[in-house]
Formats: C-alpha cells, sequence, structure tokens
C-alpha cells in the first residue's frame, strides 16, 4: 500500500553495481525505514561501462543498467519504497561519459565520423589544434605504448564485424571505427569482383551531402553479401593485406590509419597533447557540452521521464564545476524539473524536488545564491567534522618531521603552490597549454597585445593559475561578478609577489 511521501529528513547513500543490484536493495528498505531514513540516496543508475563499481562511467544515458536489473527492478525498489512513504535521490553525471573501449556508441560513432558525426558537438573537442599532426583529429592518448611500435607488433590490427559490414581497429579492449568513407581503399586491395564494386558504392558516398545516412545503407549490403563464404574469405584477404607486423602491411595499415577523424598515440601523451576535456585527467571519461541544448535533451531525457513518472523525488548533481556554466545549468535543470512535477501520478505528488551539488567550497566561499539549487552534497561540513578528530598540538611535530625527511618547507600555503605546479606542469599539461594557446590567439588577433608572446602567457598564466583561493570562478557574458572579481584579484595579488615585474603587464592582459 502506497504511504504519502516523507519530507526529506535524512538519507541513505546505496552504492549500486552487479553484486548489489536494485533488486537487492528491496528486502532492506524496511529496515531504513525503521531507523527514520526518509529518502535512499542511489548512485548513478543510467547504463554505464561494464562491471563498473561506481556508475559514474555511463555509456548510455537512456536506458536503466541492465546490470541492476533495468527499469523493471527499478519500478520494485520504487514500489517497495512508496509503501513506507520513502522517496529516491538519484545521483546523475552531467559532466562527462566514458569513452574508449568499445561500447559508447555516441563516442564510436564520433570516432567513425569526426565533424560530420551527429555527436562531434557534444563531446568538448578543440578540432582546430596548434598542432598540425592534430588539426581535424581527435587524439587517442589509448594505446599501450608508443604507436611506430605498437603498429610494427601487429597489436592494433585491422579487423571486421561480419553482422554490421563495419571495419575497425583492435587494441585490447578498446575499438576504434573506420570511416565508411576509406572502405574504398580495403575493398580494393584484393581482386574480388564482388568486393570491388562495393569499393566503388563506398567511393561514391564522399560526393553526398547525405554520405552518413547512404552509409549505413551501404554497411549492411557488406553484411549481406559477408554471408557468401566466398565473399568472407575475400575480406579474409583484405585484413591479411592490412597485417602491419609485415612491411607491406605496415605502410597500408598507417596510411590507411592517417585518413581516419583520429590520432592513435600512446597513453603517455595524453598529459602534454590531449585535445578534448576529460574528466580531470582520466583518459576513460570525455567532458561533454551539457551547455549545448541538445546535449542537455539528450543526456537528461531518461531523468526527466523518471521524474514525470513520480519514480525519482531529489538529484543530486556530481561534479558541477565541470561544467561550462553551473549557473546556466542549475536554473535551466530547475526549470525543467519544475514543469515536470505536474506531470507526476496523484500518488507521487509533491511541492518540489530538491537539487544538491557536488561542490567543493573554499573556506570563505558561499554556494551561489542563484544557482536555483537547493544546497551541496556537504564536503564543507565533512571538512568541519574532520576538524574534530585532529589535535592542534601536532602541527609542531608533523612539520617538523615532514621538513626533515623532504628538506622543504613546513608552510602549507607554500606546497600548496608547489603541488599545483607539478600538476599544471604534469597530468594537466595539455590542459593548460590548450588555454595558453587560446589566449595567444586572442592576443594576436589586436594590435595593442600581439607582441604579447607564449612564453610570457604562460609564464603570467601559471602564476594566476596556482594563486587561486577557491576552486574556480563563474565568469559570464556580463563578466565577472563582484564576488568573482574579489578572488580573481587574490589571485592576481599572488600572481604579481611571483613573477618578475616583467611579466606585470601580461597579467594586466590577462585581467581584461
Amino acid at each position: 500500500m502506497t504511504r504519502p511521501l516523507q519530507p526529506l529528513r535524512a538519507t541513505q547513500r546505496l552504492q549500486f553495481h552487479k553484486d548489489f543490484t536494485l533488486d537487492d536493495a528491496v528486502p532492506l528498505v524496511p529496515y531504513f525505514a525503521s531507523l527514520g531514513i526518509s529518502h535512499l540516496y542511489a548512485s548513478p543508475l543510467l547504463k554505464a561501462r561494464a562491471g563498473s563499481m561506481h556508475g559514474y562511467d555511463v555509456v548510455d544515458p537512456t536506458v536503466i543498467n541492465p546490470e541492476l536489473g533495468g527499469e523493471p527492478a527499478l519500478l520494485r525498489l520504487v514500489e517497495t519504497l512508496r509503501e513506507h512513504g520513502m522517496g529516491l535521490i538519484l545521483d546523475i553525471v552531467s559532466n562527462h561519459m566514458a569513452v574508449g573501449g568499445a561500447d559508447n556508441p555516441w563516442w564510436l560513432d564520433l570516432l567513425e565520423w569526426g565533424r560530420r558525426s551527429p555527436y562531434a558537438e557534444f563531446f568538448d573537442i578543440q578540432w582546430n589544434s596548434p598542432d598540425p599532426l592534430l588539426e581535424g583529429q581527435l587524439l587517442l592518448p589509448f594505446l599501450s605504448s608508443d604507436y611506430g611500435t605498437v603498429l610494427q607488433a601487429g597489436e592494433i590490427p585491422l579487423r571486421f564485424n561480419a553482422e554490421q559490414g563495419s571495419f575497425y581497429i583492435e587494441h585490447y579492449q578498446h575499438h576504434f571505427p573506420i570511416c565508411p568513407l576509406t572502405y574504398d581503399s580495403l575493398l580494393q586491395a584484393v581482386d574480388h569482383p564482388q568486393l570491388k564494386e562495393m569499393a566503388q558504392r563506398f567511393t561514391a558516398l564522399a560526393q553526398f551531402p547525405q554520405a552518413y545516412e547512404r552509409a549505413r545503407q551501404a554497411r549492411a549490403e557488406l553484411a549481406e553479401l559477408a554471408k557468401d563464404p566466398q565473399v568472407l574469405k575475400g575480406i579474409e584477404q583484405v585484413l591479411a593485406h592490412f597485417d602491419s607486423s609485415k612491411p607491406e602491411g605496415f605502410q597500408r595499415l598507417h596510411q590507411l590509419l592517417e585518413r581516419q577523424h583520429y590520432r592513435l598515440a600512446s597513453w603517455r601523451t595524453a598529459g602534454d597533447d590531449i585535445n578534448w576535456r576529460r574528466f580531470f585527467d582520466i583518459n576513460e571519461l570525455g567532458g561533454l557540452r551539457v551547455e549545448r541544448p541538445q546535449v542537455f535533451e539528450a543526456t537528461h531525457g531518461k531523468i526527466f521521464q523518471l521524474i514525470a513518472e513520480g519514480l525519482v523525488d531529489g538529484l543530486r548533481i556530481d561534479h558541477i564545476d565541470g561544467l561550462a556554466d553551473p549557473r546556466g545549468y542549475g536554473r535551466k535543470l530547475h526549470r525543467r524539473v519544475k514543469g515536470l512535477l505536474k506531470l507526476r501520478p496523484e500518488h507521487a505528488q509533491i511541492d518540489h524536488l530538491p537539487i544538491f551539488v557536488e561542490k567543493i567550497l573554499g573556506p570563505d566561499e558561499p554556494l551561489r545564491e542563484d544557482w536555483s539549487v537547493d544546497g551541496t552534497t556537504g564536503y564543507e561540513f565533512m571538512n568541519q567534522v574532520s576538524l574534530l578528530q585532529h589535535d592542534p598540538k601536532g602541527e609542531e611535530p608533523l612539520g617538523e618531521l615532514w621538513s626533515r625527511l623532504t628538506e622543504r618547507t613546513a608552510d602549507f600555503d607554500q606546497e600548496v603552490l608547489v603541488a599545483r605546479d607539478l600538476v599544471l606542469h604534469g597530468t594537466l599539461a595539455g590542459d593548460f597549454e590548450n588555454v595558453a594557446q587560446s589566449l595567444l590567439q586572442v592576443a594576436r588577433s589586436d594590435l595593442m597585445s600581439r607582441d604579447l608572446t607564449l612564453g610570457a602567457i604562460r609564464r603570467a598564466l601559471l602564476a594566476l593559475i596556482v594563486n587561486f583561493p577557491i576552486y574556480r570562478t563563474y565568469i559570464s557574458v556580463c563578466g565577472r561578478s563582484a564576488q568573482d572579481d574579489k578572488y580573481f584579484q587574490q589571485a592576481m595579488e599572488g600572481a604579481r609577489e611571483t613573477l618578475n615585474e616583467g611579466d606585470w603587464p601580461v597579467l594586466d592582459y590577462l585581467a581584461r
């Protein structure tokens, strides 16, 4: 029997995965209710990478994860919660998706078609790289070693999917699709009349604006042809022709890869050369441009459905600071959710659906009041609780031990600056370089600043970033708010103390 939903009072976090599914939580609900829990707070439930133990590596945001029992299991859990008047708060990942591997259809389509893909604008990619080797290409730092080494060893072989009629490159768990516009060179590689005829079909695709749609039909025809054992034998000869462990195949496969919309590279190149936004420095998590309306709708459609159907009663937004415009996102999400409440069934009616954000606040930084959210997930409170476990008398002996073992200062603020410098020169070097290069282009577009050099911009930018007192600011088309400007000026003052006076004018330029 359904009971009225209780006000939000206390939550119980549940981490769902293949070994603890939605159905596994059902018999625990009465116990949580007896403790006074009003809402379960669930880890992300959308389809994640197979075997994921956390759910933040979403590969398909349009379905509930089958490994957790899918939507039927979610319905059973919510039904049990309603019997106890309890609600469900759902953790959602707006900032990124899992990439690499062979299981994210949006990412694979992007690799296959590049800027022709309908998902080309879904991910945060710098298509116009200053590096000529990356012009119009996506750097894929997923190889176990250097590109030439794995190519020569035959560790990135060409494969054929007979069911789909598609070619791809394989490297361990990773699949890198071959663009259909380059299938002609593959199908012409052997003397087989039917394959040569298909090659002409794929060659002709480039002439049509609808090449993306026509390729689907051409691949379906190739898949149908591949049911013939003789044709399949011919395709196997094609794969052997591109065997890169042999000198001739080495050159053929390399030339084929040069025509793709991506550049395969060693995982070691990511820090320096990456030309797309990741979740911090994790190559397997690609940043989404959720500020674009199409991306917002595509990634949130299932969430909105669950809210409208009365299955979800609150949201927790993961890593909101990764978004280009947290304020705009929060306000838009609030409006959409508010509009969905009137669609909910009578037994699940609520006046307000709370939205909480995962936000790292500085010591004196308040949560922005204009984001239309209900609060943070409580890192700042957790820090205060942790302080109760620390005896202030321990600071001096710990500082002395640190200095003795490292031969460095025990001044924590100075160590923070060193650590930030290390990150910007290490795992986030490529991201830092992208910002510096962008600023250089802006400088060269104005006669008054075109003499600014890349080296000077790098020095000033580094000093500015390492001295930021908070996680980030929230500049908009209207400029910096008074609150943001206060933090920015603190960073400027710290940068001036760090830089030589000769670089101070560059700082002033960056401020403008």
